[in-house]
């Protein structure tokens, strides 16, 4: 599976961003899928997972609330719903397809990541 993330960019607090991560591959639609994030200077970190079918989500407290993920698996892609942005969001953003059917918090569970897409939240 190889992932492209996109839809990175500079916004405000308070604004909302989608983010996209299209897939190839055929085990795409068989795979638990997540996003990460890395802040400048900190450690990458979990933000949100989902199972293959979708019907199984889980977030970091963090974003809980404010934060959707969803996913496509007829066109390959999973998406990143971003809302109510805070300047602690600021990251680059991964998506990762896990080895698994099944969701997962921890990076350990994940065969495949995305090149990452920045996102600036200005205050």
């Amino acid at each position: 599976v190889q992932l492209q993330a996109s839809g990175g960019g500079l916004v405000q607090a308070g604004d909302s961003l989608r983010l996209s991560c299209v897939a190839s591959g055929r085990a795409f639609s068989s795979s638990g899928m997540g996003w990460f994030r890395q802040a400048p200077g900190k450690e990458r970190e979990f933000v949100a997972t989902m199972s293959w079918s979708g019907g199984s989500t889980y977030y970091a407290d963090s974003v809980k609330g404010r934060f959707t993920v969803s996913r496509d698996n007829a066109k390959k892609m999973v998406y990143l719903q971003r809302n109510s942005l805070k300047p602690g969001d600021t990251a680059v953003y991964y998506c990762a397809a896990a080895k698994g059917s099944g969701r997962s918090s921890s990076a350990a569970a994940y065969a495949y990541w995305g090149q990452g897409t920045l996102v600036t939240v200005s205050s």
